[in-house]
């Protein structure tokens, strides 16, 4: 069986809101996490969201999951810190969106200024994400 998988190179994402899925599950400081402590993971992600933005993409966002916060908002998780050493290495400033869902997040994503970066807050603080809880009696 082929695997023909298209790659970034061969999309044309001028013009266009590029949505990415990043591992910027990251190394926290244990008695500081808003203390990064190794950014390679972030390093890695670089070329992926540089080659973006040069080809002109309106704006990029960013999702990633950060730690086992289990479906529940916990501070020690939130991606904010993430998002300061994001734009500290990028070298311009990161929108940081405090969810990851709902309308204050569509509207932030929805007509972002041209060449944007936005980072989503973590995923994992919703239940659907870690794919194991139920709600309602549904599995989710």
């Amino acid at each position: 069986m082929s695997m023909n998988k298209k790659q970034l190179s061969q999309t044309d994402v001028c013009g266009k809101r590029v949505l990415i899925r990043v591992d910027f599950n990251v190394p926290q400081d244990k008695s500081d996490p808003s203390i990064i402590t190794n950014t390679a993971r972030i390093d890695g992600a670089m070329p992926t969201i540089n080659y973006c933005i040069e080809k002109g993409a309106k704006s990029v966002v960013l999702m990633s999951h950060l730690g086992r916060p289990d479906g529940t908002v916990m501070p020690k998780f939130s991606l904010e810190p993430v998002a300061k050493c994001l734009e500290t290495i990028m070298g311009k400033p990161v929108t940081f969106l405090k969810d990851c869902v709902g309308a204050e997040t569509e509207a932030a994503c929805a007509d972002p200024p041209i060449g944007s970066v936005l980072l989503l807050e973590n995923l994992r603080f919703h239940v659907e994400e870690e794919g194991k809880g139920v709600v309602d009696g549904e599995k989710v």
